[in-house]
């Protein structure tokens, strides 16, 4: 009877690259990576995420950059926000109205810088047209006391010839605005609006503004309403009388607002 032969089993070394041999089952200190290996391992894999610090530095100054032009812009706002509520503070100051000659040169005068007059004693006057039948009359008549109509610092208004006469030398501003209803209106209709003055030593009269009209009727019409405005500055001595005449004053409107006539010292 045979005896089982046993043998061991071999034994296998690997041989590594520098020609040494190492047994499979033992564990050496050249199995495990240098400390200066781990470390270029972990420098290569951190790089990125550590800085220079110049950049650090450059990157602070672009934050603290940006930091300073949003609260430069919040400061332009802010400031803006004021004037605005400064300007809502402040009341509209209202417009001046020139209702009546008065009114006119109170506000040239103040703007000027000129001596404010006491309304009873500033030479003016402003009539409102009258109704009645003139027949051949081409000189207006006018009312002095009918609504705003009024004469002060002594201009004085004369029924006889309709005039208005000025006891003081000056210059005057000179106005007259008529409105006329033509109840059959061509092409050849036209009508005269005249300014004239009439000298205490001089009877006959000088025209101081005229204004003729004519063809202001395109085809032939039944009713047709014209108006006329004349103003200007003159020079009046005392003692001169200002009127106004029409060529065709049996026409005019029957409004008094439509129709007057005034002037007033400058």
């Amino acid at each position: 009877m045979s005896r089982e032969q046993r043998y061991p089993a071999p034994e296998v070394f690997y041989v590594d690259g520098g020609g040494g041999s190492q047994h499979p089952n033992i564990v050496t200190w050249s199995s495990f990576p240098s400390a200066r290996e781990r470390m270029k391992r972990h420098g290569k894999s951190w790089g990125f995420m550590s800085l220079s610090p110049g950049v650090a530095l450059i990157a602070l100054m672009l934050f603290l950059l940006v930091f300073a032009t949003l609260g430069f812009e919040a400061y332009q706002i802010l400031n803006l926000r004021e004037k605005v509520q400064d300007m809502e503070k402040v009341e509209p100051q209202e417009a001046a109205e020139f209702s009546s000659p008065l009114k006119q040169t109170g506000y040239l005068k103040s703007v000027l810088g000129l001596k404010e007059e006491d309304e009873s004693t500033r030479p003016a006057a402003h009539v409102l047209g009258r109704i009645q039948n003139y027949g051949s009359e081409k000189t207006l008549r006018w009312e002095p006391k009918t609504g705003q109509a009024f004469t002060s610092g002594g201009v004085v208004y004369r029924l006889q010839d309709g005039s208005l006469q000025v006891n003081e030398t000056g210059f005057f501003q000179i106005y007259s605005r008529v409105e006329f209803i033509f109840r059959k209106c061509s092409p050849s209709t036209s009508f005269e609006h005249l300014v004239l003055k009439k000298k205490a030593k001089r009877p006959s009269p000088m025209t101081l503004m005229v204004a003729r009209r004519v063809g202001f009727c395109p085809q032939l019409q039944h009713s047709f309403t014209m108006e006329s405005y004349l103003g200007s500055a003159h020079h009046l001595e005392q003692g001169d009388r200002v009127f106004v005449n029409v060529s065709e004053p049996n026409i005019l409107s029957h409004s008094h607002y439509g129709n007057f006539f005034g002037l007033y010292k400058i």
